[in-house]
């Protein structure tokens, strides 16, 4: 891209902020009626909540911003690249993408939308294409050159179900080839694909992995969403009321950056969620216990509504009882009288500051946005350096935390 061009994209900064979502949401809905197959590959409950569009918007705007130096969006690059290869997006994907991003620029803008930077945007997509697809091919053949690893969609078996709460259970995923699978990083998550009656669609919904690595199954932990709309709600509740022991479902191999730092090291580790966000940081936990030589400090801080919506309570105080370095703080929104092993209300770190802000910990953030913001801000203020924080929001990134 030369001089002109580069200063083109950076002249529609403004507009991508006042109106990028707009774009986006015209975008999608154009590309959706032109290649409605997409609907099958794209997660159609984000589309709904308003969340891929603006995380795309974000995305956009980011890269203008960056157009002279696109190197330091690598973290982002691989963060997506890393849900892109889970959904089994590949090059010829973004050609379609590509044309419909421009062609919505230049219905959207108009007569403001000149062919010059209709050229310079095309050019500046295409160079981003190629960052993005260099980078997940990268990872594609990561994946395949793992023991037990693959791309694309692979049949596996349902061994097991347990009832882990009121709300949230346990599924048990064998290879139905009789295959080897890769070994996850504790806190990555797979990608489950179910063919929605309601919605006459295949679509994909990605789920932490919440064991530790085994050599021999994937487990995934889901919470019911009871009477949601939304089609990330009707995948859990499929799951819960269709999906049986002895069914088959497509998964794609463990994806994601989200994971256990610091292990050899012997830091500190502690862990904060809110609700099914503790299922990546399970999996953190068991794989530290799976070293009979590690020592250090692990702390664990969990909210939830109530005891009876509380999964793997009981291995958390089998956890407790094996591991003396292990320590449980957890906080129910509904505490009852004879519960005595739970503060009153939600997560407040204050509370508790003295076992949670740690010299060199590595902290674990993972729930919602809101719940996510709070938690790195109280940390950030009491001195933790941002670089030791870790955090992981469930579905497209909204958070920027700086």
């Amino acid at each position: 891209m030369n001089e002109q061009q580069i200063a083109l994209i950076k002249a529609t900064v403004p507009i991508l902020k006042e109106n990028g979502v707009l774009l986006t949401r015209y975008f999608y809905e154009r590309m959706f009626k032109h290649n409605p197959e997409l609907k099958h590959v794209f997660n159609m409950g984000n589309q709904q909540s308003g969340k891929q569009q603006t995380a795309l918007a974000m995305a956009v705007l980011a890269y203008a911003e960056n157009i002279e130096n696109p190197g330091v969006l690598m973290g982002v690059v691989d963060h997506i690249g890393h849900k892109h290869t889970s959904l089994d997006i590949r090059p010829e994907h973004y050609q379609i993408v590509g044309n419909h991003l421009i062609s919505s620029i230049k219905e959207v803008l108009g007569d403001a939308a000149s062919d010059e930077l209709l050229e310079a945007w095309t050019l500046a997509y295409n160079q981003l294409a190629a960052i993005m697809s260099g980078h997940e091919a990268k990872i594609y053949t990561d994946k395949v050159n793992h023991p037990g690893g693959w791309t694309g969609w692979r049949p596996f078996i349902v061994k097991d179900r347990v009832k882990e709460s009121e709300e949230i259970t346990s599924f048990y995923l064998y290879p139905s080839d009789g295959g080897r699978i890769a070994s996850h990083q504790p806190g990555q998550y797979i990608s489950v694909r179910l063919f929605l009656p309601e919605l006459d669609l295949l679509q994909p919904r990605q789920y932490s992995v919440s064991n530790s690595p085994n050599g021999q199954y994937y487990r995934i932990s889901v919470k019911q969403e009871k009477g949601s709309t939304n089609p990330d709600g009707m995948i859990s509740n499929r799951l819960h009321e269709h999906v049986q022991v002895g069914d088959t479902i497509e998964l794609t191999s463990p994806s994601g950056n989200f994971v256990l730092e610091g292990k050899e090291q012997g830091k500190p580790q502690v862990f904060i969620s809110g609700g099914i966000g503790q299922t990546p940081l399970l999996a953190m936990v068991e794989d530290l216990l799976t070293d009979p030589s590690a020592d250090q400090p692990i702390v664990w801080v969990h909210g939830c509504r109530n005891e009876q919506v509380h999964a793997f309570r009981d291995r958390l105080k089998e956890i407790a009882t094996i591991n003396p370095q292990f320590q449980n703080h957890l906080f129910y929104e509904q505490l009852d009288q004879d519960c005595e092993h739970a503060r009153s209300g939600i997560v407040d770190l204050q509370k508790i500051a003295d076992k949670v802000v740690l010299e060199d910990a590595n902290y674990y953030l993972c729930g919602p946005a809101g719940f996510i913001r709070k938690q790195y801000e109280f940390l950030k203020e009491t001195g933790v350096d941002p670089s030791s924080i870790h955090f992981e929001e469930f579905g497209p990134a909204s958070l920027s935390l700086n």
